[in-house]
């Protein structure tokens, strides 16, 4: 238990009756004399210590309790100064036994309490310890959730990085897959259209030695499908060679005479057919060598060149006529069996 000592006793000294003793609100004169006591710091110290006064856990009286030892320090002044007007010796206060605030361990109070503790008696130094304290805990607890976020907003940078990195690739993959069967493509056709161009070549030249041109000397004048009012259709139904008269006529190809004689505008005409049916018409020829029947050979002479019927001049009118079709352009048939005209 923890008491206020009690004022020290005031020397009692007779002397005379004076007129300095006094009283509040009057003079005293039944009384006295006395000599002056000062309170000194030693007989009015108060117990040391924080002054922070625990709540007692039943509602107890912390913040009364606090107050009551100020008014306790006050009236033992109080007695003091009232024990220097009086000739009766001062009376003893006590404190009632109220538990106090130490910096014991035991004596502190129960962490968890409901209800928060006086700060009076708190020094500066604690207050600024404690609250620099919180403040680095706070500091920390920030930095550290600002350095979670920013792990958060990299991992998901690193992610999307990473995403697109790949559909670049893929898209890379897939663009180089797709030049590389279009490079494949355009080299096999290439190949195909080489192979293709040598096999015709070798085909043509293979089908001139079994074709051959009617003239070996001539000149191009009339190409097929050429109008004029020269023509009774309206247009060229053949291709004309001219040569001097009496050039000899040959025959393309394997074949058999169907027809040989004068035949109006075409003059001496002489008409081949092919084992495949088609027709080589000979026209305005001066003579003829061969007759309705008469098979031939690729080469052999049919003929010569003249200017019987409807002509200008001398020259050997060529028709080709298939068994499906009417007549077509000799210059295309031609080249068509490896010939170069």
């Amino acid at each position: 238990m923890a008491s206020n000592r009690p004022a020290t006793t005031a020397p009692f000294v007779p002397s005379q009756r004076s007129d300095d003793a006094f009283a509040y609100g009057s003079h005293r004169t039944d009384e006295g004399p006395w000599e002056e006591w000062n309170p000194t710091a030693e007989s009015i110290r108060p117990v040391r210590g924080r002054h922070r006064v625990s709540k007692q856990r039943g509602g107890g009286l912390a913040r009364s309790s606090t107050v009551l030892g100020v008014g306790v320090i006050a009236a033992v002044g109080a007695g003091g100064m009232a024990s220097a007007q009086s000739g009766k010796p001062p009376v003893a206060i006590t404190m009632p036994d109220l538990p106090l605030i130490s910096d014991d361990s035991a004596d502190a109070e129960p962490e968890g309490s409901p209800n928060a503790l006086s700060t009076l008696g708190m020094t500066a130094a604690d207050t600024a310890q404690g609250t620099e304290g919180a403040g680095e805990a706070l500091r920390n607890r920030i930095i550290a959730q600002a350095e979670q976020q920013q792990d958060q907003v990299d991992t998901k940078a690193a992610q999307a990085a990473a995403a697109a990195a790949e559909k670049a690739a893929a898209e890379a993959a897939a663009k180089a897959e797709k030049e590389a069967e279009a490079k494949a493509k355009a080299a096999k056709e290439k190949a195909e259209a080489e192979a293709a161009k040598k096999a015709e070549e070798e085909r043509l030249a293979k089908l001139a030695k079994e074709y051959t041109l009617p003239l070996s000397s001539y000149t191009l004048t009339s190409t097929f499908g050429q109008a004029g009012s020269m023509w009774s259709s309206g247009y060229h139904t053949g291709l004309d060679f001219a040569a001097p008269t009496g050039t000899l006529l040959k025959a393309v190809h394997s074949g058999t005479i169907t027809s040989a004689g004068y035949e109006g505008s075409y003059g001496y005409k002489t008409v081949l057919t092919l084992d495949d049916g088609t027709e080589i018409w000979y026209a305005h020829q001066s003579s003829i060598s061969v007759s309705v029947g008469q098979k031939v050979n690729t080469g052999d002479i049919i003929g010569r060149v003249g200017a019987t019927g409807n002509v200008t001049g001398a020259h050997l009118h060529m028709e080709v006529h298939t068994g499906d079709s009417g007549g077509i352009d000799p210059l295309s048939w031609l080249r068509s069996k490896g010939l170069t005209i």
